[in-house]
């Protein structure tokens, strides 16, 4: 079945949809890197598409992508699989998602592919705690004499 017939049959509706009043409509189907409904980004209707998505496990990465002689329904049979682990890197990571995307499988969705990565591996970062603020001014004189009384 073709990619453009599979889009008209599910752009109407599928469980993926995600549609909140008016504004954009959004989708939550694997393989959609920017999470909108349109046949550009729709990881059901296209037969070559890119999931990037945390570990479950102790953080870093999985990027699957559909072989591309894999059948429609063969979904965990039909794909690539590649874990990146949490202490490689943001770099490794980058390099391996770009050369994925570059290479057969939609070079038109790097710039997405690489924000996802990144978006993904800043919320894996542990939160430091902020240097405590510097007093200036009134507030430091007032400190400075507290002290010294």
């Amino acid at each position: 079945m073709s990619t453009d017939l599979q889009w008209l049959l599910l752009r109407k509706n599928n469980s993926f949809m995600v549609k909140r009043g008016t504004g954009p409509v959004f989708s939550s189907e694997p393989g959609n890197l920017m999470n909108l409904h349109s046949h550009k980004y729709s990881g059901l209707a296209n037969a070559k598409t890119i999931h990037i998505a945390p570990n479950k496990t102790g953080g870093g990465l999985k990027v699957s992508s559909r072989k591309p002689t894999a059948h429609p329904h063969q979904h965990a049979t039909g794909a690539h699989h590649y874990g990146i682990r949490p202490g490689s890197g943001p770099r490794r990571s980058y390099g391996i998602v770009a050369g994925q995307s570059r290479r057969n499988y939609r070079p038109d969705l790097r710039k997405a592919a690489l924000a996802r990565t990144s978006k993904i591996l800043e919320s894996q970062k542990e939160k430091r705690d902020a240097p405590p603020k510097k007093l200036r001014g009134k507030k430091k004189a007032a400190a400075a004499a507290s002290a010294n009384a």
